[in-house]
């Protein structure tokens, strides 16, 4: 059986969240015509079920008791109107609320796609994709219904404790009092309720996030798990969190368990002592049948939405912990923004110069330290060095998927950061060491950075990055479909329909990030030609591994601890550079085997 964690984290204060749920509420104010539509209905809504225990009552005394049967089929018909004028009232306002609510939830969503795809590499690195997944999905859907059914049924409750209160009290104070004697009762357990109910529910909010990330982890890297025998260890890690979940899980339904039919009960005990006080007045004709048949009306049409109150408690509680998970992503600063006064970058030439340029991922410790060094349009500037010497950090520098601690990127004598990111991107061509397909079409894929491409475009692309020939040996050739992360094509195919990609684009700057490491000697070199000839006119940056790669390059950057610790050609390198000759010996003359 699983335990509630005794070590519950610290969780932000009630005020603030209570504040996050007031923000997503306000987010109903370009649909107020929805939502102010929905409201009025629910006034005349609460008006009808506000008359109708005084049409009961009628019937009762002027029907029934006095033997009236034409007045008495006449009245039921009314209640039977009124009834059905309730029902389409009742329709129309969820219809509207639901309309408003699921509109808050769909820019909610696009927002933080958004807002996701704009947050730099730094923010991704440190924040778990399951989390994320977990907010845009599950914390939306719980502001969904927060904004909607959540705050009209909070609304109806409390007009209808408004209006009860007062129609009772017109009829019989003293009854009355006794009535609404409970209610400053209930209003206490309700508050309690919520209080304890709300770090718990962030804590299931957090612990669903945790469950999602493991699951996401162990569906991404099924292949690694399966090589290494590691299912049982990956159950055991995933049951782990998930008795954890279910702990929470379970604390929850016991306090909601012992709350909800203690709020039902106090309701409840309010009838009972109308049923024994009222009936007393009725034999001493103290009171009529029909108040008393009046008075239980109006107490069971209010037990309803104080029940349903004490469910949205809880609601409303897990609401404010979603809004608060939800805008703390839409108010996250991303480390790299364009600049106020930024410009779309024209056409380059790609002179590419780094001045002084020292980075950090965490200060105080630098990957980067001083680097110096410029690559002429058209030249072709390789990075070699061990792991962690900073090649990485350097070529994700170029399209400001980070920004210098210090110094500056220059290209074409303008800092980076004074042009737009996408009219800087947009110019730049990449090809990742570990490519990344979506899982659609290898047509899509290759069109990625250029959707209104022609099929011959795509066609000439492919050929270029010589993969043409596997496409068209698919069933489906173009029309393809890949799986996820283009898990159906080989570690070589990937590359080249990612190469192929950068191909369509036609780029002025190129980064290739070991960009043949995956394939086979014989199609590299036809890669290579292709390359070689894309290559003319344009600058690239090369991570390379191989000496064939190394050999196209005008300039070779040695990188040694974050700093340059040679640079030259291959052939004055392998003269002054004993780094660079071991690294020669040891990687790139082995490469060539």
């Amino acid at each position: 059986m699983a335990t509630v964690p005794a070590d519950l984290p610290a969780f932000t204060s009630s005020t603030k969240s209570r504040r996050y749920l007031w923000r997503a509420i306000r987010r109903l104010r370009p649909y107020w015509k929805l939502t102010g539509a929905a409201y009025v209905s629910l006034l005349f809504t609460t008006a009808i079920i506000l008359v109708t225990p005084q049409f009961i009552r009628w019937i009762v005394d002027r029907g029934i008791r006095q033997n009236d049967l034409e007045l008495l089929t006449w009245s039921v018909l009314g209640l039977l109107a009124l009834t059905a004028l309730r029902g389409l009232l009742t329709f129309f306002s969820n219809l509207w609320t639901e309309t408003a609510s699921q509109s808050v939830s769909y820019d909610l969503r696009k927002e933080l796609h958004a807002k996701l795809t704009e947050l730099s590499f730094a923010y991704h690195d440190r924040t778990e994709s399951g989390q994320l997944l977990s907010r845009a999905m599950q914390d939306v859907e719980r502001l969904r219904f927060a904004t909607g059914r959540s705050l009209l049924g909070m609304a109806n409750g409390g007009i209808l404790l408004i209006g009860t209160t007062v129609a009772l009290v017109l009829m019989n104070p003293t009854l009355a009092l006794l009535a609404m004697l409970t209610m400053p009762i209930m209003a206490h357990r309700a508050t309690v309720f919520g209080a304890r109910y709300r770090p718990l529910s962030l804590e299931i909010q957090h612990q669903l996030a945790v469950l999602t990330t493991r699951l996401e982890q162990n569906l991404r890297g099924a292949r690694i798990v399966k090589a290494f025998a590691q299912e049982n260890a990956e159950i055991d890690r995933f049951e782990s969190e998930n008795q954890k979940w279910f702990g929470l899980a379970a604390a929850t339904a016991r306090l909601t368990a012992l709350n909800i039919p203690l709020l039902d009960l106090i309701a409840n005990l309010a009838t009972v002592i109308i049923i024994w006080l009222g009936g007393f007045l009725v034999v001493r004709q103290a009171l009529s049948l029909g108040e008393l048949v009046a008075f239980i009306t109006y107490l069971a049409q209010l037990a309803a939405p104080i029940r349903r109150v004490g469910f949205l408690i809880p609601a409303l509680a897990m609401a404010g912990a979603s809004a608060e998970r939800v805008f703390e992503i839409l108010d996250e600063e991303t480390q790299v923004r364009e600049a106020f006064d930024a410009a779309p970058l024209g056409p380059i030439q790609g002179h590419l110069k780094f001045e002084n340029v020292s980075f950090s991922y965490a200060r105080p410790h630098n990957v980067l330290r001083e680097v110096s060094f410029e690559v002429e349009p058209g030249q072709v500037l390789a990075l070699l060095g061990p792991t962690g010497s900073g090649k990485s950090s350097i070529i994700n520098m170029i399209p400001r998927f980070y920004d210098p601690t210090e110094g500056r990127v220059l290209l074409d004598g303008l800092d980076t950061r004074k042009a737009t990111l996408h009219s800087l991107r947009s110019q730049i061509g990449i090809v990742l060491q570990e490519s990344t397909l979506f899982a659609t079409t290898i047509r899509d894929n290759i069109a990625f950075g250029r959707p209104d491409a022609t099929g011959e475009e795509v066609v000439e692309a492919a050929e270029a990055a010589q993969a043409h020939d596997f496409i068209m040996s698919f069933p489906d050739g173009y029309d393809t479909r890949v799986g996820e992360r283009g898990a159906t094509l080989s570690g070589g195919q990937r590359q080249r329909v990612a190469i192929a990609r950068t191909l369509l684009t036609d780029p002025r700057i190129l980064i290739l990030d070991d960009a043949t490491s995956s394939v086979d000697t014989q199609t590299e070199h036809l890669i290579q030609q292709a390359l070689a000839n894309l290559m003319k006119g344009r600058t690239s940056v090369i991570i390379a591994q191989r000496l064939s790669t190394v050999r196209l390059a005008n300039q070779i950057l040695m990188l040694e601890k974050g700093r340059i610790a040679a640079a030259g050609t291959h052939e004055q390198l392998f003269e002054a550079s004993p780094l660079y000759r071991r690294i020669y010996e040891d990687q790139l003359q082995g490469a060539e085997l």
